[in-house]
């Protein structure tokens, strides 16, 4: 069954009304019909329900709400991720990825070693993209919810979030003693955890960057013997997450 996410203003009682470039994508690129089903998500609550096509028109889509989904496909930790600015496509691999492994908002980080520079112009380009690359993959894993793509920060704005999270970890290749998975054995299950990961850029990051994030309360963790790109530093990261607090 298809997903679509709606704002709250387009929910009214027991009815829905798609509109947007969802109304051409049901109508000719999926070409469903009246009484068929699909479930609609609330992006405001996030909550989910199986709706019926009632009525299809060029500029909009009825729908009447048959059944509220009371099982959710969200973690039962919030992550976030600060990636250090990729270059190329790299940075849309890690947005659809990180969306199908549960992360909750990304935050594009210019950082030190980052070989991309984004001016005003073509930041709010490419945020405005990313955001659509994120919400298609949650509507393919049939996510709750759609992470937020934030606009681009520097190390400094990390250091101010870090009394915001229950911890914030960061990948680094020089670290030897303490590992991701001790690390995230030692935190408490029993609450929902706040986590925030930070991956740095194909140079990765700078020892300078490290000390200070280090002493703004962030933990410097090793993600094996292996030296891993920045694309997939974050999805191994996620992963280990995911095995270690929903399976």
């Amino acid at each position: 069954m298809y997903k679509f996410f709606i704002p709250q203003e387009q929910f009214k009682e027991n009815n829905a009304t798609i509109l947007g470039e969802d109304v051409n994508h049901i109508a000719n690129v999926l070409r469903l019909k009246p009484l068929e089903q699909i479930i609609l998500c609330n992006k405001n609550t996030e909550k989910s329900y199986i709706s019926q096509i009632v009525e299809i028109q060029k500029e909009y889509i009825k729908c009447e709400i048959l059944e509220n989904i009371s099982e959710t496909t969200e973690s039962n930790v919030n992550v976030d991720l600060f990636q250090g600015l990729p270059k190329a496509d790299k940075m849309e691999y890690i947005i659809q990825k990180a969306t199908e492994l549960g992360v909750k908002n990304i935050f594009p980080v210019a950082m030190e070693r980052c070989i991309v520079k984004l001016d005003a112009k073509s930041e709010s380009k490419k945020i405005e993209r990313w955001q659509k690359i994120a919400e298609v993959a949650a509507k393919q894993s049939k996510r709750d919810s759609v992470p937020t793509i934030k606009n681009v920060i520097n190390i400094k704005n990390i250091c101010n979030e870090v009394p915001k999270y229950d911890i914030i970890v960061l990948a680094y290749e020089n670290e030897e003693k303490t590992t991701l998975k001790e690390t995230l054995k030692s935190l408490n299950k029993e609450k929902q955890l706040k986590i925030g990961i930070i991956i740095g850029p194909e140079g990765g990051l700078s020892e300078k960057e490290v000390e200070i994030l280090i002493e703004a309360g962030a933990k410097s963790v090793t993600l094996g013997k292996r030296i891993l790109r920045t694309e997939t530093a974050s999805l191994v990261m996620l992963s280990d997450i995911i095995y270690e607090f929903e399976l």
